[in-house]
């Protein structure tokens, strides 16, 4: 299924003119090696930036130190802020940011336990989507699991628009 859908999103995204790029955390690049595996990819695929750790945030995409502190790294405020870091990084014209705890030792809460996480996307600098989700399972199915969300609400959004 997931096969389907990334070629669904890339196919539309190439006949819609419309270029990609990732701000990754715990995902660690897992999205945009995925879509780089799409026939024609290079029509469509700008590239990406793993931001694993807070110091990449902070110095690389311009999060703002307090922004961390005060939301944790593992945040829709943090993620909408990588994915905002990313547009003076990486031209194209959809940006998506991905955070959140796949495994034990972030910021971990009974709020927010493991198998939270965070997608942000902006489509020439505007709100496409965004989304908190909660999944269960071993870090590589919680990551795994993250991809697919993430190919499904591009999916969606690219429908809705003309």
């Amino acid at each position: 299924m997931k096969q389907t859908i990334m070629k669904n999103v890339g196919l539309m995204l190439i006949d819609k003119k419309l270029t990609i790029a990732f701000a990754e955390s715990a995902t660690a690049g897992w999205i945009c090696a995925e879509f780089s595996l799409i026939e024609d990819a290079g029509k469509f695929l700008k590239g990406g930036i793993a931001c694993y750790d807070a110091c990449i945030k902070e110095d690389l995409l311009k999060v703002d130190p307090r922004l961390v502190e005060d939301f944790t790294p593992e945040s829709m405020e943090v993620t909408k802020a990588i994915t905002e870091g990313l547009t003076s990084m990486i031209s194209a014209d959809i940006h998506i940011g991905v955070t959140g705890l796949a495994c034990p030792g972030g910021s971990e809460t009974p709020e927010k336990p493991v198998g939270t996480m965070f997608i942000y996307a902006l489509h020439k600098g505007k709100l496409a989507f965004s989304e908190r989700m909660n999944f269960l399972g071993s870090h590589e199915t919680i990551v795994s699991e993250t991809v697919n969300r993430c190919a499904k609400l591009l999916q969606e959004y690219l429908e809705s628009i003309n």
